[in-house]
């Protein structure tokens, strides 16, 4: 069963879509998922609407939202921060704990890109409430990645009479560059003491699989990576992306 669900958050909705095994008994299981920067609740090929597909299949319930500013949720993209988008996360973790049906011992977070950061920091602010994280080329880094991205466009961090950045048509807002370059995704992380799985493709040219490497570092033993040989950032091929949906849903299978 796969249906519309809607969330409000400082009077503004949040438009996302649940999905719930057909064959449910009892409580089950669910994957709250975090889409990408610029992405949605859909994602690249629609891997996000595959993945939650198979999670359906296999007994477990999710929930994918459209972030503050993108997709279908209200707000304008030059007014989102990271710091915002955990704060969705928050409101969504919330919501997904207020679901009868849910088992609320096996509730999982998964995320792409700066999903898999802001995933990574609501795991290391909520390690109770999340039984097991999942991140796929998480963007640890993404302050490096913006400051190397605006001085491509000849920007810096310093240029405060600017109002927004055109990053190939997303209006990217200043408060987002000032708000980015104070936080430490991987030491709010750090806070989460439970099994990480992460899936990251070894040709990623966006987020380095060094980004990876250093979450593993942040877990210790308590993190597993897959690399996905010959893999883009989102896993843009059909093997690819099967391989991912296999060992994502047999990862969560195993709790």
């Amino acid at each position: 069963m796969q249906k519309a669900v809607e969330i409000e958050r400082n009077g503004m909705t949040l438009r996302g879509m649940l999905h719930v095994p057909d064959n449910k008994k009892g409580k089950v299981p669910l994957t709250i998922m975090f889409h990408g920067f610029t992405g949605n609740k859909l994602e690249s090929h629609f891997i996000f609407v595959k993945q939650s597909r198979a999670l359906e299949k296999a007994g477990i319930a999710s929930l994918r939202f459209d972030f503050l500013g993108s997709g279908e949720s209200d707000g304008d993209f030059k007014n989102m921060t990271l710091s915002g988008e955990l704060e969705d996360a928050e409101a969504i973790l919330e919501y997904a704990k207020s679901l009868d049906f849910v088992d609320q011992e096996k509730i999982f977070v998964l995320g792409i890109s700066m999903g898999g950061a802001v995933a990574s920091m609501l795991a290391g602010l909520h390690n109770d409430d999340i039984a097991a994280l999942c991140l796929w080329a998480p963007a640890g880094n993404m302050p490096d990645i913006i400051r190397q991205r605006l001085c491509e466009l000849k920007f810096s961090v310093e240029d405060i009479d600017i109002e927004y950045y055109d990053l190939d048509g997303f209006l990217l807002g200043r408060g987002f560059i000032e708000d980015i370059c104070k936080i430490d995704i991987y030491g709010k992380a750090s806070g989460y003491k439970k099994d990480v799985f992460i899936l990251h493709g070894n040709k990623d040219m966006t987020v380095p699989l060094s980004a990876s490497h250093r979450y593993l570092d942040v877990y210790g033993d308590r993190g597993r990576l897959h690399v996905v040989d010959g893999a883009d950032h989102t896993f843009n091929k059909k093997e690819w992306e099967e391989e991912v949906i296999s060992k994502t849903t047999r990862y969560l299978t195993s709790y």
